[in-house]
């Protein structure tokens, strides 16, 4: 891609494109939230029922309403022999689902570009080389952020290193390292705009989660965000700003 974006950094320039983006790809947005769900809750309910942990998952359901604690129902599902495997499942199926993400920022460029968007697009991710590079890039995001997780800000501190860290090697072709420092630059330099943004996308996904109802229509939300961000703080083959 050669083209380049104007730097804008005003915060409600960028809530605005993202808004831009999720209503001008909406359709293909609430796709690719029911590939998503309808994937993610097969594969869950296959193999709980499958390992038995459907039946254990009703009766930690029964015991939070019957007073116990999260914890106490928790050891009822991790006493499961066969609970770690379950998990590295559902594991192993964010990790294949994650390729479509970069399905929605093809979208959002064409949308820049004034081209036609097709159904294909969404798949851009599973195509050629692009699977196995973002398949991997996933695996070693999530195997760190599990390790991180139990800290919370050291899990937050991953993904704010990251966060561009998909568009940047999608666009710019830069290696999964190489963009941490695009990624520090674009926090220290542009701070308030991009929590906000975030905050925003954040608050939005999660409304829409609420009424479950709504969350096809807001679940991809933080991706036009990223790409919005992105596009207004970046200058293709060139230096962070």
């Amino acid at each position: 891609m050669q083209q380049n974006y104007p730097q804008k950094s005003d915060i409600s320039y960028i809530l605005k494109q993202a808004f831009f983006y999720w209503s001008k790809t909406l359709g293909y947005q609430i796709m690719y939230s029911l590939i998503y769900l309808s994937v993610l809750i097969t594969v869950w309910f296959l193999f709980a029922e499958h390992y038995g942990i459907l039946n254990d998952y009703l009766k930690t359901i029964e015991m939070v309403n019957s007073g116990s604690t999260y914890a106490q129902a928790q050891e009822v599902l991790v006493s499961n022999p066969n609970y770690i495997t379950f998990s590295w499942i559902i594991i192993g199926t964010f990790i294949f689902l994650y390729p479509l993400n970069l399905g929605l920022l093809k979208m959002y460029r064409k949308t820049d570009l004034g081209e036609k968007i097709n159904v294909h697009d969404l798949f851009a991710g599973y195509m050629g080389v692009n699977f196995f590079i973002y398949i991997s890039y996933y695996v070693f995001w999530f195997m760190v952020f599990l390790y991180m997780a139990p800290t919370v800000i050291l899990a937050g501190v991953w993904i704010a290193l990251t966060v561009f860290t998909a568009p940047l090697m999608f666009f710019m072709n830069r290696k999964i390292f190489e963009t941490f420092r695009y990624n520090i630059s674009v926090w220290r330099n542009f701070f308030p705009a991009m929590l906000v943004g975030l905050l925003v996308a954040a608050v939005f996904k999660y409304a829409g989660m609420l009424t479950i109802i709504g969350l096809p229509f807001t679940m991809a939300f933080p991706t036009a965000m990223i790409y919005a961000l992105y596009s207004s703080l970046f200058k293709e083959h060139e230096e962070v700003q």
